[in-house]
């Protein structure tokens, strides 16, 4: 929907060397955000996007500005203690005021709207109380100002919520498009279709090589805000998983009362409201699973359909889009030095479905440690940390579903011929004795590919509402003929011969 009804600028491909102060991978809200503070500070930046710009979960967002993350604030308490659970709050309350002062003082009309943000318990069930109530009692240690409720006032199934007062709600395209035109005037260099495949860091310079190979762009510093990092000297694939996520822009038949809210339990429903024309929709979002682990993704915006039937009544759906968010193994983002040898590279990721914040938060501190500034969040976010509880337990799990998805794509023998494909339809086939994975498109041509993802090796799953191929293990997505549409795999499936 953000993209439908923002116009954007386009930018060339880059097809020389180039010689910059700072060099940004990836133009979403980060890459952005942090090129518009380091240009008003002077510098002399250069921002890149594989694609084209905020075409990635920046313009797939639900686009809620607030620091109420879900079921968080406890857990940070009991793993990072008082003073980094604070911090946490602290950093997205200054990242609401941030978006909410360059909003007034450009006039960038952006639908920015003040709402209460809601989470809420859909169902009884003792446990999950338990964990509303360890989270309002952490707001009370944390002085946050959150409001207990026994129900809501919207016409969906509530045992509890917890609201945070003054939150917002806004239009993230219209809002970058606004930056992205300061960018050009304050000089910065935008270029699209331009992939960064690697990088080479000197006592006083970095490299950036770009994919292709010709060209490189060498500067002081280079940020990596990429999603999955494009260069990974801290094995950061095994620190993170990547999740879809699914959005339903509707009329409700039923008028929506106003605020933001998305549930603790299962299955995960996000609700805001939105103005487009001159009527008033509803996004229903929700439905999250890990990348290539699902459903038929048709179902996943069928349920959130029948729900929004259910409670608000549908006259007419206008939207359905997806997103994928990275989500690191303590729930933290990533926002500092890359690490390993690189003292020169920084990079922001795993913002785990709130980047509207962490993105801005990632834009404020990127941008103090590129200029040698104290910064109060740089040690709660710095990529480095590794705390025994939960990361240890939670990065055994993580990469023994790696593990599990590498050896099921491997030995799964349940696939049709290619001659039984319908019009129109994917999946993975058996092709003169192999399996492969094939794409009937309208026309009738057949596209086929070989389904090891070209990351580390992984098989590949047929994505029906999208007509992607998506891997398992960690995240990396091509489109039906092999094309990467997001990392961290940066070279296409190979193509076979139908």
């Amino acid at each position: 929907m953000w993209r439908d009804t923002t116009p954007l600028p386009t930018f060339p491909k880059l097809q020389e060397n180039l010689v910059t102060d700072v060099t940004i991978v990836g133009a979403g809200i980060t890459g952005i955000t942090t090129a518009y503070l380091l240009a008003k500070e002077g510098y002399k930046v250069t921002l890149i996007e594989a694609g084209m710009i905020l075409n990635g979960t920046t313009g797939h967002t639900t686009a809620k500005i607030t620091s109420q993350h879900g079921l968080i604030y406890n857990e940070l308490l009991q793993h990072f203690g008082h003073e980094k659970a604070r911090l946490y709050y602290e950093a997205n309350e200054e990242a609401l005021r941030f978006i909410r002062s360059v909003v007034t003082e450009m006039e960038i009309d952006c639908q920015l709207s003040e709402e209460n943000a809601y989470i809420y318990l859909q169902a009884e069930d003792e446990k999950e109380q338990k964990k509303m109530e360890d989270e309002f009692e952490a707001y009370k240690q944390l002085s946050i100002p959150g409001v207990w409720h026994d129900r809501l006032t919207i016409p969906v199934p509530a045992v509890c919520g917890i609201s945070l007062p003054n939150q917002a709600r806004f239009h993230p395209l219209q809002y970058l498009k606004r930056l992205t035109e300061e960018l050009v005037s304050l000089g910065v260099q935008i270029y699209e279709k331009t992939t960064a495949a690697n990088l080479e860091e000197n006592d006083d310079h970095v490299k950036v090589f770009l994919e292709n190979g010709d060209h490189h762009i060498t500067s002081k510093y280079v940020v990596s805000a990429s999603h999955f990092p494009f260069h990974d000297p801290r094995l950061y694939l095994a620190r993170m998983h990547a999740e879809r996520s699914y959005a339903i822009a509707i009329e409700p038949e039923t008028s929506y009362e106003g605020d933001m809210y998305i549930s603790i339990d299962k299955p995960e429903r996000s609700l805001r409201s939105v103005q487009y024309d001159d009527k008033k929709l509803l996004i229903v979002g929700g439905e999250n699973h890990k990348t290539g682990q699902g459903i038929s993704t048709h179902e996943h915006y069928e349920e959130l359909l029948k729900f929004a039937g259910e409670h608000f009544g549908v006259k007419k759906v206008y939207f359905r889009w997806s997103a994928q968010d990275l989500i690191t193994i303590d729930k933290l983002p990533f926002i500092g030095p890359i690490g390993g040898a690189y003292n020169r590279v920084f990079v922001g990721t795993g913002y785990a479905k709130w980047g509207m914040t962490t993105g801005t938060v990632a834009g404020r501190l990127l941008t103090d440690l590129i200029m040698k500034r104290s910064n109060p969040y740089a040690e709660l976010y710095d990529p480095g940390r590794f705390k025994a509880d939960p990361s240890i337990k939670n990065m055994i799990k993580e990469n023994l579903n790696v593990v599990k998805e590498l050896i099921t794509g491997k030995v799964d023998l349940s696939h049709p011929k290619l001659g039984d494909l319908g019009t129109d339809e994917g999946s993975v086939v058996w092709h003169e004795g192999k399996r492969a994975g094939a794409y009937k498109d309208p026309e009738g041509k057949v596209h086929l590919v070989d389904r090891t993802c070209t990351h580390l090796g992984c098989e590949v799953e047929w994505n029906s509402g999208e007509r992607s191929w998506d891997c398992p293990c960690h995240g990396s997505r091509y489109s039906y003929d092999g094309t990467v549409m997001e990392g961290p795999a940066s070279e296409p499936l190979k193509k076979l011969d139908a």
